[in-house]
């Protein structure tokens, strides 16, 4: 597991690397890049602003993009033993009665495992790995001279700690404190889709471990994602219908409702229960730039997913893999060059994804009645193999380094 040491240990431990590496966040792509790192023999000093968590967050559906970089941690029987693989997925009208059950498995399996876990169990699954972290600490100052290593101020609860990097890695988040600092001339496109919804967690569902469903409302949206053990659940909605809390909002969508069965029935019921359950405001982003000379910002700190088409955490942990593929050719004077090389190749890819998540999130989230209809309708008529379309192109364009 991870160590919390001082971020001075971690200095003195990166000292005599071949390339000083500095990693700020260490969620799903910062932890991603420092153990695939730690295993190639380097010491990259890994902090983060929180203190240590192991809760379940959210839940994450892997594709098989994410297969390669799991197995080069040595950690894919674990995770094969740690997950569900989705099966099936199924999409119910605006009135939640179902209108398609589409086969997962038989639409991707020629490309491997998709498979479903919590945020929490990953972060503790890559954790294994060993390695140390320092809690509760920022970067409070970046240098990017014109020549030489950046400069970088770390600040744990007061104290600061000045120490030089051939690399830094922004990965900190969608809602980054570090972007700023680390690419200033960079500019921030977001997306506020004006929804949000409650994340909590449902025992398993007996008859449906291994399907993801889906309601499509009008003005509401439902999913139901399993993952070992437990069901994630989100309902969700426009931020003005939300403010009335879970359950008044899930009392007007079952009078919306007119199929209601034990499952959705038990989901609703579990979002109105819950104790102050976690609410997601669905928003994203993304920046002009990724670099500065010796600086790069990785996953949702340099594009942020909505969570529509299931694929930010894979994308997170691909980028890191390619990131981390590349360094291990490099030296510290070519980290620049690398940095152009790693945007160029990877930044298309992930703006492209992002981009179906937006185009999905204009189809799902939708408050017409009419529209909610029409795309009913749609639903029933187009193929899955059309609408993953986007997916299946990435993962047949899967990089290669």
């Amino acid at each position: 597991m991870l160590e919390d040491v001082s971020s001075h240990a971690q200095v003195e431990a990166a000292r005599t690397d071949p390339i000083r590496v500095l990693i700020v966040g260490a969620d799903v792509a910062g932890l991603t890049l420092a153990q695939l790192l730690r295993r190639a023999g380097l010491h990259p000093v890994l902090v983060e602003r929180g203190d240590e968590g192991t809760d379940a967050g959210y839940m994450l559906a892997l594709l098989p993009l994410a297969t390669p970089v799991i197995d080069d941690l040595g950690l894919l029987d674990e995770f094969r033993a740690h997950t569900i693989e989705f099966d099936r997925y199924v999409i119910r009208t605006h009135r939640g009665a179902t209108n398609k059950e589409y086969s997962m498995s038989g639409l991707l399996s020629r490309y491997g495992e998709y498979r479903g876990i919590s945020r929490g169990e990953l972060m503790r699954l890559f954790a294994t790995v060993g390695g140390t972290v320092t809690y509760r600490t920022t970067a409070t100052a970046i240098e990017q001279p014109e020549h030489g290593p950046a400069r970088v101020t770390l600040t744990t609860e007061g104290t600061s700690l000045t120490a030089e990097f051939d690399l830094v890695v922004v990965a900190d988040g969608l809602h980054s404190t570090t972007r700023k600092l680390a690419v200033p001339h960079a500019e921030l496109d977001e997306v506020d889709t004006g929804w949000g919804g409650w994340v909590v967690w449902t025992p398993p569902f007996p008859d449906a471990t291994t399907l993801g469903e889906e309601v499509w409302g009008a003005g509401a949206f439902v999913g139901s994602y399993p993952v070992a053990g437990q069901n994630g659940v989100i309902v969700a909605g426009p931020n003005d219908r939300t403010r009335s809390g879970p359950a008044e909002f899930v009392a007007r969508l079952r009078r919306e409702l007119r199929h209601v069965d034990g499952r959705l029935d038990a989901i609703l019921t579990a979002v109105a229960a819950a104790d102050d359950p976690y609410y997601w405001y669905l928003t994203d982003c993304r920046t002009s730039s990724w670099r500065g000379r010796r600086v790069v910002l990785l996953g949702d700190a340099a594009v942020g997913f909505l969570p529509t088409a299931g694929i930010g955490a894979c994308m997170a942990i691909e980028s890191a893999w390619v990131l981390s593929r590349r360094l291990g050719t490099a030296s510290a004077t070519k980290v620049p060059s690398t940095l152009a090389a790693f945007e160029a190749a990877q930044r298309p890819r992930v703006e492209a994804a992002q981009q179906n998540s937006r185009q999905l999130a204009n189809l799902m989230f939708n408050s017409s009645r009419t529209v909610a209809v029409l795309r009913d309708v749609a639903t029933r008529l187009v193929p899955l193999q059309v609408a993953l379309r986007p997916i299946r192109t990435l993962l047949e364009t899967a990089p290669s380094v």
